[in-house]
């Protein structure tokens, strides 16, 4: 048994950024129990080593992290991007050596933020009608600030790739390259891992297609299992529902 475990709306709450019962727990009985985990975070509004930093310091054993911005070079090789996203994640691009680019962009990149409008979707028409490549950080399904719920990037993705006739690539999950750069981590193949994760369709259902066994914890953006869980496809659906991860982990045997 080996897991990949996501961060917001798993580990800890969309709301004050703080542990979810069981998670802190959770952690540690994977690693007295030494089995193998990878923590897999969408995390793109601060530095990668800054934001494990902060999970640490809330009490979580990180043995191995992975985020979007740690295969975005992999990706995304085009320097002169038009990116959007909060300000920590402008600077962090620039932190790494993309020249934000907003007249005659060669790539569009999006991340999360909540004050999207139409003004900024008709640039991105203009830029990937003129011929720039899109890209998602990720593709969430439902993007969770406090108590409101925003399309994600992957809702985001869909409705310009509609619009103007052209294929995105994701970066972080549920990329093949972003599941295999974690599972390369631990060594083992796809169908020794369990994915548990608050978007079911955003990182269960690629994981699920890769042969993954998946659970779904109801503690972020989706309360209940009747919003999604239904509307997939038999095959693509989690394996195991729960209210939290403390939950997860009692019917797992790891807690």
């Amino acid at each position: 048994m080996n897991f990949f475990i996501d961060v917001q709306g798993t580990l800890i709450d969309d709301e004050r950024k703080l542990p979810i019962r069981g998670s802190v727990e959770f952690l540690e009985a994977l690693a007295r129990k030494r089995i193998p985990y990878v923590v897999i975070t969408n995390n793109t509004k601060q530095p990668s080593k800054d934001f494990m930093a902060y999970l640490r310091g809330l009490g979580f054993r990180i043995e191995r992290y992975i985020d979007p911005l740690m295969v975005l070079e992999e990706v995304l090789t085009d320097k002169r991007v038009a990116a959007y996203g909060v300000e920590g994640f402008l600077r962090v691009l620039e932190g790494m050596g993309y020249e934000l680019e907003y007249d005659k962009p060669e790539a569009v990149v999006l991340s999360v933020k909540d004050d999207y409008d139409f003004a900024t979707f008709a640039q991105i028409d203009e830029f990937l009608l003129g011929g720039a490549k899109l890209f998602g950080m990720h593709q969430t399904s439902l993007y969770a600030k406090g108590s409101k719920r925003y399309p994600g990037v992957g809702a985001l993705l869909a409705m310009f790739e509609f619009a103007c006739g052209v294929e995105s690539q994701v970066v972080g999950k549920p990329s093949p390259l972003f599941y295999e750069r974690a599972r390369q981590m631990i060594g083992v193949g796809f169908d020794d891992i369990t994915i548990i994760s608050d978007d079911a369709v955003g990182d269960l259902v690629g994981a699920k297609k890769l042969g993954m066994k998946s659970v779904l914890v109801l503690s972020g953006k989706i309360k209940k299992a009747d919003e999604v869980v239904p509307k997939l496809p038999p095959k693509l659906r989690p394996d195991i529902v729960c209210k939290d991860i403390y939950e997860a982990g009692k019917i797992l045997g790891v807690l």
